[in-house]
């Protein structure tokens, strides 16, 4: 992809706003360091990721998680007292 310092962008932007539409999408930098991306407006974006209940129904968490192994966590800290 390529990428523009934002002054040869306004020189240019007719263009790149024209080769963008062309499915040509670009970067504009300042001062070397990428700020945005020009792409064109019926650019795919990709399937929006929702994260939140992603493992819904696929994961079960047993009823006594909060206290299983507990004897053998026990003995790794404070020893066998048998």
């Amino acid at each position: 992809m390529k990428t523009v310092n934002i002054h040869a962008a306004k020189t240019n932007l007719s263009r790149l706003v024209d080769e963008a539409a062309e499915g040509k999408p670009f970067i504009i930098a300042k001062a070397g360091k990428p700020m945005v991306k020009v792409v064109p407006l019926n650019a795919q974006t990709g399937k929006k990721v929702s994260r939140l209940g992603f493992l819904k129904g696929r994961l079960k968490v047993p009823d006594d998680f909060n206290t299983m192994m507990s004897d053998e966590i026990e003995k790794m800290f404070y020893g066998d007292d048998e």
